[in-house]
């Protein structure tokens, strides 16, 4: 299978993924916090590293401010709903992926808030649009980092500060730009950065994280044990404890801390240019193709790895995958990519978009087979 959904989620891991997946399933997978022998310690430790790598990498506060999550959609719904209270004002836009869009218009819909959604252009969002929006009552501006749709970069480091300056909350979807795009929490004004360790960081599914800034005072998205303190009453305040309530998943964070150490080691900016260089690829060939096209903006130096394709007429984004998978043994993702709003503002609702996504095992091959099949698949329609 010549996989190119990495966007969905990375596959293949790399290789030190899998065998410290293998060697803690084996050797130190105990209950982190909630005993004294040395495989719950040695468990315990895996959380903590895990937390300074995270720190580390983005510039963070400090490790404790790292809470682990189920996946990117449960961080972000952590910072939603743990901030945002009746009469507050929330601005966001129409590039958001559900994990985004969904809370907050259920919020909205309910009366519980009032809801800006600021229009892109070809996929980004101008940084005065964001400020034109914000009113006195805005608690809270949730938006992407890259686009999922398009793969298009935000600029985050124009927008922060704005935002901060009115002394509104900032909080930021990473999903597709942690490990990939730099993002640096010390000169970037961020309240809350959320995003899955099953991307472009290489860890296993179920994993996630949420970047707790220092202004931002959430309540408790779920009570239950700690593991270290069992007689306080409610859940103790003290992070990152005070947002994870229960067992978590220590097992999935073992493979993401091999994963974030991998993108150390190789270099974040090194990953994108390899998948960027391969889309350029059939960007290129769309340019020259009188039935396919790229949707929104193709600018390789605000890009990450993921393009959306327009299909021709007579196919269907769906028809397509079906045909790469069964025929070519190509994966890639068709439809609405969890993101209605942004299909929308690019005029491809309801049908969406062919969405590829490359990875760090993808290769020139791959995006020739890639090219070569959609030429055959259009040229037997057109």
């Amino acid at each position: 299978m010549i996989y190119l959904d990495n966007a969905a989620t990375s596959f293949p891991k790399p290789e030190p993924v899998y065998e410290a997946l293998d060697k803690f399933a084996r050797t130190t997978l105990a209950n982190p916090g909630r005993s004294g022998h040395r495989m719950a310690l040695a468990s315990e430790r895996v959380l903590d590293d895990a937390r300074h790598a995270l720190n580390q990498f983005f510039k963070g506060e400090s490790p404790e401010r790292w809470v682990f999550t189920l996946n990117c959609t449960d961080a972000l719904n952590m910072a939603i709903k743990g901030t945002v209270e009746a009469g507050d004002h929330v601005v966001t836009t129409d590039l958001e992926h559900n994990s985004i869009s969904r809370p907050l218009r259920a919020l909205e819909k309910a009366g519980v808030i009032t809801l800006t959604r600021v229009a892109s252009d070809n996929g980004y969002i101008n940084p005065e649009s964001i400020r034109a929006a914000l009113t006195p009552k805005t608690k809270l501006v949730a938006m992407t980092h890259a686009a999922n749709v398009l793969g298009t970069v935000q600029p985050i480091e124009t927008i922060a500060p704005i935002v901060r300056e009115a002394g509104v909350l900032l909080l930021i979807d990473a999903a597709q730009s942690a490990g990939v795009w730099p993002i640096d929490l010390k000169t970037t004004p961020i309240d809350f950065l959320a995003f899955p360790g099953h991307k472009a960081l290489y860890g296993p599914t179920g994993t996630g994280a949420l970047y707790v800034g220092p202004r931002a005072k959430p309540r408790a998205w779920r009570e239950g044990g700690t593991g270290g303190d069992s007689k306080t009453e409610t859940q103790p305040e003290i992070y990152p404890y005070f947002l994870e309530g229960g067992t978590p998943n220590v097992l999935g964070v073992a493979g993401l801390l091999a994963g974030i150490r991998w993108v150390v080691e190789r270099g974040p900016e090194n990953l994108r240019q390899h998948e960027v260089k391969l889309l350029q690829r059939v960007v290129d060939w769309a340019e020259t193709s009188e039935s396919w096209s790229v949707a929104g903006l193709w600018d390789p130096n605000r890009h990450v790895g993921a393009l959306s394709l327009v299909v021709p007429d007579g196919l269907t984004a769906q028809d397509v995958s079906s045909i790469l998978d069964t025929s070519f043994d190509i994966a890639v993702r068709p439809g609405l990519h969890c993101s209605p709003y942004a299909h929308q503002r690019l005029n491809t609702f309801p049908d969406g978009t062919l969405r590829l996504s490359p990875g760090p095992f993808s290769t020139d091959d791959h995006i020739t087979a890639f090219i070569n099949a959609l030429s055959e698949i259009s040229a037997g329609v057109l």
